[in-house]
């Protein structure tokens, strides 16, 4: 039975129709007979507008964040209403996201008044969207007959203070890995788990930074011995070109960790080197795969580009 970490970014979980695609291919895989960890990011523009409702807030506009906070719920409240049966779980689920939001809310209303936003506060505030993200996914894939549970990596992730950039440490967070989901695994529940986000020992929420939810899935697939980290994005690979600039560019099938880095430095949108460290270094294969399209073979990152073995 195989561990895989499949990871889905802002556009793979953008509107009620990703989040479909995803829960099947989650519900897929764990049919299959494989052990899934799943980590989602907050759905697509949802971290832009609580970075822009918190800071007009820090500048006295005590109206934007309001409409931010009717914009999200309205948004994630149409994603369930379309696809959760009406049951009580649906209207659980509702009360969740609203509380999430009014927790929110109420972070700007303070800040308004301080006049001013910490990084500490900040990350507390941009934590809501991948917990709401989170919260539907396992909801989806119960309604679809998968036992699964959402997992807030501010139980997971152990971290420095450096709000905004935090840095895990290692082996705290390797414990708190193991201790909580691999019982769940064991049990047949398929963890989905905030991507991005993480605290310090004392439990304060911080954020890891530029590709926060890639790295957390490697974080994970790392403490887990992973048979593989799937990282599910709206391409179909990493490409030797940017598509929408260059008709005629294709997937790279498989690429080195160093290749990455390169691009990376170069300014292309590929996996940041330092998101895939923790699984490269320990030659667990890495796949980008298209949400929309799971079929495609996708790009395979690993230490040497030369060695082709084991590629599923």
């Amino acid at each position: 039975m195989s561990r895989l970490v499949v990871k889905f970014g802002g556009t793979s979980v953008g509107d009620a129709s990703a989040f479909a695609q995803v829960r099947d291919i989650v519900s897929e895989h764990a049919r299959y007979g494989d052990r899934v960890i799943a980590i989602v990011s907050a759905m697509s523009g949802v971290t832009d507008d609580l970075t822009r409702g918190i800071v007009s807030a820090a500048a006295g506009d005590g109206e934007t964040y309001l409409e931010v906070c009717d914009s999200l719920r309205k948004r994630h409240l149409d994603v369930i209403t379309e696809l959760l049966d009406d049951d009580p779980a649906r209207d659980s689920l509702g009360s969740i996201i609203d509380s999430l939001i009014l927790e929110y809310e109420s972070l700007c209303a303070s800040v308004r008044v301080l006049g001013e936003v910490t990084a500490r506060v900040m990350d507390a505030a941009l934590s809501r969207g991948e917990r709401m993200s989170a919260r539907i996914l396992a909801a989806l894939l119960q309604q679809a007959g998968v036992r699964s549970e959402a997992v807030d990596a501010t139980e997971l992730i152990v971290t420095d203070a450096t709000f905004g950039n935090a840095a895990p440490i290692a082996q705290l967070t390797r414990e708190r890995i193991t201790s909580r989901l691999v019982p769940l695994l064991d049990a047949g529940v398929a963890p989905v788990v905030t991507g991005f986000i993480a605290a310090t020992e004392d439990g304060v929420t911080t954020t890891l930074g530029r590709g926060g939810s890639d790295y957390t899935a490697a974080i994970i697939g790392d403490a887990l011995d992973a048979n593989a980290v799937w990282i599910f994005t709206d391409v179909d690979g990493v490409m030797t070109a940017d598509p929408r600039s260059v008709p005629d560019a294709r997937v790279i099938p498989v690429i080195s960790y160093t290749e990455v880095g390169e691009l990376a430095y170069f300014g292309a949108k590929v996996l940041h080197p330092r998101t895939i460290r923790p699984v490269i270094e320990r030659e667990i294969p890495v796949w980008v795969k298209n949400t929309f399209h799971p079929e495609r073979p996708g790009t395979r990152i690993v230490r040497d580009a030369t060695n082709t073995h084991g590629t599923r």
